[in-house]
């Protein structure tokens, strides 16, 4: 039975996902994968490829962080695609995240499978969720793509059955993508065609990892064929250390670490490219590759108190933990790769179950170990027979759909139309171009930039846009946006000249924002905190106007508020961000990002005791991002005010104030070591 593709529906608990963050994301946000401190043994092209071109911000994307934290139960339209021994359950509307491997003949489930859809701030631009296998494209963390529509179809399989072929056009580097999957008839492996094509003149710098959600356990031991590794952990250092283990621990077992790391497997040249995650039985699941995909990775959450919370952040109570195999176009996430002008990255992946001797996985020899899973490999899938399906498919990677069952976004139909590209194998159909694309359509045909609606859509901002808007007639929506690509493109004066100009046109929030936000940026407090101010008055009075358009500018307002208090505290001034959350509509005062700045509030007017009461009443930030130690800082911050009374906070005081008053669990997320309460 070769592969057949069919529509079904999975339901789960899900919390809505909600609007995206009407304000334009013009900062590149707070990296948690950043480098301060790195081993001075790095490969040359390691090194080089470090750090290299990463995005000045997630410009033209915008945050997703509308979600809340109330689920019920959801029909998520699937695609299910299966032979006579694996049964594949994707996600096309969520990133094409495969989100179930059911192995039939064991009854086995091979991924660590969420029972519930909760969105959480892990993604580049905010909502992701755990679990499955998802594809990872565009920039160092997971992608935009990860709560996005994917375009799906069928299309022919090399041996005769059916693919499921899943494309869409990734806006942060401007590259067209696709993954093929499909299951060869009587393969226990789901095989996956993927292809990255850079269809432009210049080179871009690319990024890509697949990454799998696997069951995690007390005896669950990850496996690669390396005896070393590059260590990342959230103290931001990069170093060599060795494998299976140091400082007197295996961290081949997940659970055996306390804190979140990331482990870079240094896989030989020539050796062959596979991961796999074995219980205490020696069961799992292993991954493998055509050797272009050369990376491999182990993340863990680790089983200390803030690894632990995460992963109940992610799911419900009572579900068990996991832990991440992947594969990546580089050694380590923080690379990014050179794709040249015209020409493309492909290879091909493949999944499946894995049965080792337990005895020798969890032995105390680990060249025997992993010696033992490859040869378990080779004779379930052998490395001649990945390489010959990788050589059968490419021929199909070029085939046309046959039958479409999902559709994607319409911004690589824009592309298409503006450069006039030919994809053979993933068209992006002018029928997708919806109402988001339509005043940049105009802008192609006429020249012009049409206001469009109240509150400016999302933004274009590759050099070609560029060009087109620098070229069009001044205007309040034009010299707006052409500002947004300015600043993308690094040209941050020129950028602040066009929103002034748009001032001209219309006193508008949104160009008030963007201001502040270049001056916070140039270090000028005081002058940011007026544009913050003039920003939030300027939407109190647009969503006081009479007519539907009042509805747009309510959540511009309440974006604005959330940003503008940080920046009025910094600035020493308190009363006015006081003010600005004191005059916020209900329900926004009730969310757990309004309840922390209001606690932030009290503190620095010098009421303490009543920001204690708001972490003593409980809340939750939905958006709460990934390795994030606000809440944390804020009630020790809180505490030694307490202790230290009107007295000042000495180091004694801290101490005291870190003993008497620990951080209670639900606010625990610092993904660190902690000395003395504070993280390091």
């Amino acid at each position: 039975m070769a592969t057949r593709v069919r529509r079904t529906t999975l339901t789960l608990p899900a919390a809505p996902l909600g609007p995206d963050n009407p304000l334009p994301a013009l900062r590149g946000g707070r990296d948690p994968h950043r480098i301060e401190t790195r081993d001075a043994r790095l490969p040359a092209d390691m090194a080089r490829q470090i750090g290299g071109a990463p995005p000045r911000s997630i410009l033209p994307t915008r945050m997703r962080d509308g979600y809340g934290r109330t689920r019920r139960p959801t029909g998520l339209d699937a695609l299910v695609i299966e032979n006579d021994r694996l049964r594949a359950t994707v996600l096309p509307g969520l990133g094409g995240r495969v989100y179930s491997l059911h192995h039939k003949p064991t009854g086995r489930e091979l991924l660590y499978r969420n029972p519930v859809w909760q969105p959480a701030a892990f993604a580049l631009n905010g909502a992701w969720f755990s679990g499955g296998i998802e594809w990872n494209i565009g920039a160092t963390g997971h992608t935009t793509l990860s709560c996005a529509p994917l375009h799906a179809a069928r299309v022919p399989a090399p041996d005769g059955g059916e693919m499921l072929r899943l494309w869409e056009w990734e806006r942060l580097r401007d590259l067209p993508f696709q993954v093929d999957l499909w299951l060869p008839d009587g393969s226990d492996f789901l095989h996956v065609g993927v292809r990255i094509r850079n269809p432009h003149h210049h080179t871009v710098p690319v990024y890509w990892w697949s990454n799998t959600a696997v069951p995690e356990g007390e005896r669950t031991r990850v496996l690669a064929p390396a005896g070393e590794a590059w260590h990342f952990g959230y103290e931001r250092c990069l170093r060599r250390v060795p494998v299976p283990g140091f400082d007197g621990t295996d961290r081949t077992y997940p659970l055996r670490s306390e804190f979140p790391a990331d482990y870079f497997y240094e896989v030989p040249d020539g050796a062959r490219r596979w991961i796999a995650s074995l219980d205490a039985e020696g069961r799992g699941l292993v991954q493998t590759s055509t050797d272009t995909l050369r990376g491999r990775k182990l993340f863990l959450w680790g089983a200390g108190r803030a690894g632990r919370r995460w992963q109940q952040w992610l799911t419900e109570p009572g579900t068990g933990g996991y832990a991440e195999i992947q594969a990546g176009l580089a050694r380590t996430q923080l690379e990014q790769v050179p794709l040249d002008g015209g020409a493309e990255f492909a290879w091909l992946e493949a999944y499946g179950p894995l049965d080792a001797d337990a005895a020798t996985v969890h032995g105390a020899d680990w060249g025997a170990a992993r010696h033992e899973v490859a040869a378990r490999l080779e004779a379930a899938l052998p490395r001649a027979e990945v390489d010959a399906a990788y050589a059968a498919w490419l021929p199909y990677a070029d085939q046309d759909p046959k039958e479409s069952l999902a559709t994607g976004s319409g911004w690589g139909a824009l592309e298409a139309a503006r450069a006039g590209l030919k994809l053979p194998g993933t068209p992006f159909d002018p029928a997708a171009l919806g109402a988001e694309q339509e005043p940049w359509l105009t802008l192609l045909r006429t020249g012009d930039l049409p206001a469009g609606r109240p509150v400016p859509g999302p933004a274009m901002v590759g050099p070609a846009w560029r060009d087109l808007l620098e070229c069009a007639p001044s205007g309040a929506a034009t010299d707006y946006h052409l500002g947004l690509a300015q600043w993308h493109a690094g040209d941050r004066a020129q950028a602040v000249r066009s929103w002034e100009r748009a001032l001209g046109h219309c006193a508008d929030a949104l160009p008030l924002y963007c201001l502040a936000v270049a001056e916070a940026e140039a270090g000028e407090n005081g002058r940011a905190a007026d544009r913050y101010l003039q920003a939030c008055d300027a939407a109190v009075r647009a969503a006081a106007e009479p007519g539907t358009a009042a509805r747009d500018w309510r959540p511009v307002r309440s974006a604005l508020v959330r940003e503008a208090v940080p920046v009025l505290l910094a600035a020493g001034r308190t009363d006015e961000a006081a003010r600005l959350l004191a005059d916020l509509p209900q329900p926004d005062p009730a969310d757990g990002r309004f309840r922390l700045l209001t606690a932030q509030v009290l503190l620095a007017q010098g009421r303490p005791a009543a920001a204690r009461e708001i972490f003593d009443a409980g809340f939750e930030i939905a958006t709460l991002r990934e390795g994030e130690e606000e809440p944390a800082a804020t009630w020790f911050a809180i505490a030694e005010r307490l202790v230290a009374g009107g007295g000042p906070v000495t180091e004694q005081v801290r101490a005291e104030a870190r003993s008497r008053h620990p951080l209670p669990e639900r606010y625990e997320y610092r993904m660190r070591p902690v000395q003395n309460g504070s993280s390091v």
